[in-house]
């Protein structure tokens, strides 16, 4: 079968488009026919996390597709069946924290930028119907964190103020999707007026250049609730906007890892500063529920070809995308 592998260096320069050994599934195991896998700034992570030294990886950890071939003691979908993919392995309830073992597929495992991927069978699920093979096969990763930060950490009520900074990227539209569909007031940020155009369009209440004096921008209002994936480079600034006994909850650090934080503001303001991750089997159920009776979509910026990886990895890079980018398989 024909996939992206990352092997012998680091970073992009390890990628190569070729054909790799088929599997077949064992017990417990579906082999799923892609058609289309999504990309996520997690793959761009993962190719210095996977050393040189190590086997050749085939990346991704989003995809939709059909049941090829199931194995042994396999009885929750049949062959013919179009699924979509959970790419978390091994979290099945909701818990404060992912249990030990919880992996991620891509890494280590062999992930879904190929014609084919065995996974447990209970890591699929029906594909729901008013979604495109397009939409569908962007959904499950970033659908699942933004879900998890909102609802489960953040605990989000309709009459809350949210501020979502680093709007474009598919956590951030999900986030700014959900936080609406629960009628919350979602205020958003970014340099690019592209970004902020297309979140007024999806329903943000006000957007405003990440560039600004956010207070003044915001008109002096507090949030109840704040989702910061960008890193360093916001969070001081995410910090200013909470009112006190307010809520920040963090998943991200594309934009630097360390951050320096005025203990006495923070415990005189009586914030809380909760992190977040990915999510549970069982976030993943509630989420497909949740935006089935909200007939929520993801965001597709762009469809490449499988073979044309170097283009999608450049456009998540730079951070041109507005949503989520795939690959078809099809």
């Amino acid at each position: 079968m024909k996939a992206i592998i990352h092997e012998g260096k680091l970073g992009v320069a390890g990628l190569s488009y070729r054909d790799f050994e088929e599997v077949q599934p064992q017990a417990g195991e579906v082999k799923v026919k892609l058609k289309i896998a999504g990309l996520n700034h997690r793959d761009l992570f993962v190719l210095n996390r996977h050393q040189p030294s190590d086997p050749p990886l085939i990346i991704g950890s989003d995809g939709a597709g059909i049941i090829e071939a199931v194995g042994k003691g396999v009885a929750n979908v049949n062959v013919g069946d179009e699924v979509l993919i959970n790419p978390g392995i091994g979290w099945k309830e909701k818990t404060d924290a992912p249990p030990q073992g919880f992996e991620i597929l891509g890494h280590p495992f062999h992930g879904t930028f190929a014609e084919y991927v065995v996974i447990p069978s209970e890591n699929v699920v029906p594909k729901p119907e008013y979604l495109t093979w397009e939409e569908a096969g962007v959904l499950s990763l970033a659908a699942l964190t933004a879900y998890r930060a909102l609802f489960t950490r953040g605990r989000i009520q309709s009459e809350m103020k949210v501020l979502i900074p680093g709007i474009g990227s598919g956590v951030a539209t999900f986030l700014l999707q959900f936080a609406k569909a629960v009628g919350a007031t979602v205020y958003v940020t970014s340099r690019s007026p592209e970004k902020c155009q297309m979140a007024l369009e999806l329903g943000a209440d006000k957007a405003i250049n990440s560039n600004e004096d956010w207070s003044k921008a915001l008109g002096r209002e507090k949030m109840d609730l704040v989702i910061e994936c960008v890193g360093a480079a916001t969070f001081n600034k995410s910090l200013d906007q909470l009112r006190p006994g307010g809520t920040i909850v963090t998943f991200g650090a594309s934009a630097g890892d360390e951050v320096q934080l005025n203990l006495r503001t923070f415990f005189y303001g009586q914030l809380n500063l909760l992190g977040s991750t990915m999510g549970s089997a069982e976030e993943y159920k509630e989420m497909l529920e949740f935006i089935k009776v909200h007939k929520i979509k993801p965001v597709v910026d762009q469809i490449y070809p499988l073979d044309q990886f170097d283009k999608a990895f450049e456009r998540i890079e730079t951070a041109s995308q507005l949503g989520k980018i795939g690959f078809s398989i099809m």
